[in-house]
């Protein structure tokens, strides 16, 4: 079996195969590892396992991905065109515009969803009843006051933009065989992060309160308390690719301004379980 000359006629037909199994050197690697420790007749099982790998993410899969984030950006969507629709919850001019466009960057996120569903050959899903209350329908929950009290109002939009920037962290390796998709995703993950970081600076404004800061720290609610604790759980890390970021280097550096420096991803489970309350 040549496998370089089976290795040059795949890369004709898909010119990136080397990076959906992660390198070209990388590739090789495995192959002469393959070759030189199997039978011969084992070759082609061992062949089939490191290009499921490569091609395994079925469209199917991916559209998954989508519906679930189409769902998340109709919340979003949802949320701000109720608050701009208010005549009395946005106290400001600027706050009003700024909240304005954050409602126009989220609809423009459902519009894009909806149209790479429909031309993969799906139907997006409809959009959910919401309750912002988080009363799960009862529209009595612990965020009742949400279109009436301009600081609970942030409270939740920082809440939903936390959640929406690590949802769409934790969903980026389901989208690694779709470059397209994979960059609109996380072109829309860091408009999230920028929104996150406005709406933070509008509670801490809003709030007189200097402890609130554009990022997350540690775990932390910036304040919100145990109902949003949820959203902020696991962000507490200060270890990445098995390296202690505290003090490394020489450098002194906080257990705090370790977790601040990098944000972790969520879940599709645990998203769902933030938003479960919101959605009817």
């Amino acid at each position: 079996m040549n496998i370089i000359k089976i290795l040059e006629d795949i890369e004709k037909v898909d010119p990136e195969v080397y990076e959906k199994l992660d390198s070209r050197r990388s590739a090789m690697k495995q192959f002469a590892n393959i070759g030189g420790k199997l039978a011969l007749a084992a070759v082609p099982i061992a062949l089939s396992g490191m290009f499921k790998k490569a091609y395994g993410q079925s469209t199917s899969t991916i559209v998954g991905v989508l519906q679930y984030a189409l769902t998340l950006e109709y919340l979003e969507a949802a949320f701000y065109t109720q608050a701009v629709a208010s005549a009395t919850l946005l106290p400001t001019a600027a706050a009003k515009a700024a909240i304005t466009t954050i409602r126009d960057h989220e609809n423009a996120h459902v519009a894009l969803l909806k149209k790479v569903i429909g031309d993969l050959g799906s139907t997006p899903v409809a959009t959910p009843t919401f309750d912002f209350s988080a009363g799960n329908g009862s529209n009595n929950g612990p965020f009742k006051n949400v279109f009436t009290d301009y600081g609970l109002f942030l409270a939740v939009a920082q809440a939903f933009e936390d959640t929406g920037v690590r949802a769409y962290k934790g969903q980026a390796a389901n989208l690694i065989s779709n470059n397209d998709i994979l960059t609109a995703a996380l072109n829309i993950h860091s408009v999230e992060a920028r929104h996150a970081a406005h709406i933070r600076s509008m509670r801490r404004a809003a709030a007189a309160d200097s402890t609130i800061k554009p990022w997350i720290t540690m775990n932390s609610t910036a304040g919100i308390g145990a109902a949003v604790q949820a959203v902020y759980n696991g962000e507490e890390l200060t270890t990445q690719a098995t390296v202690n970021i505290v003090n490394i280097g020489g450098f002194s550096i906080s257990a705090n301004a370790a977790s601040e420096a990098f944000d972790e991803p969520l879940t599709k489970e645990a998203v769902l379980a933030i938003v479960d309350p919101f959605i009817v």
